[in-house]
C-alpha cells in the first residue's frame, strides 16, 4: 500500500458521504478535493498545513472563490518516453500544472480526462 493512499483514503471516504449532504463549501475545488491533491503532490506535512489552512478560511468571514492548490516541484529533464510514439498512443492527461514561480505549479484537475478514462 502506497504511504499517500493511508492519507487519501478517509478523504475519499467523506466524499463519499458528502455528496448525500448540500454542497457548503465556499471555494472551488471544494476543500476536500484540495485537500486530496494536495496529499497527491506535496509530502505530508505541507499537504497538512495547506489543507488545514484552506478549512480555517472555509467560513463567511472569507469571500471563497477559485483557489487552486500550490505545489512545489522540481521538474524532471526531458527524457525520450515523453515523446510521441505510436506504438503506446495517446497519453490522457489528468493534471495540469502552470508554473506559478520558480519551482511552484498551481495543479489543474482535468475531470474530462478522468471520464474519457472510466
Amino acid at each position: 500500500m502506497n504511504f499517500k493512499h493511508f492519507y487519501l483514503t478517509p478523504i475519499k471516504g467523506y466524499q463519499y458521504i458528502s455528496k448525500m449532504l448540500p454542497a457548503s463549501c465556499r471555494y472551488y475545488p471544494s476543500c476536500s478535493e484540495y485537500a486530496a491533491w494536495q496529499f497527491e503532490f506535496n509530502a505530508p506535512h505541507k499537504a497538512f498545513l495547506a489543507s488545514g489552512g484552506r478549512i480555517l478560511r472555509c467560513n463567511q468571514f472569507f469571500k471563497g472563490g477559485i483557489d487552486y492548490p500550490l505545489v512545489e516541484l522540481s521538474p524532471q529533464k526531458h527524457s525520450s518516453v515523453l515523446r510521441f510514439n505510436a506504438e503506446y498512443g495517446k497519453i490522457d492527461v489528468l493534471y495540469w500544472l502552470i508554473p506559478k514561480t520558480k519551482n511552484r505549479y498551481t495543479i489543474v484537475k482535468d475531470f474530462d480526462a478522468i471520464k474519457r478514462t472510466s
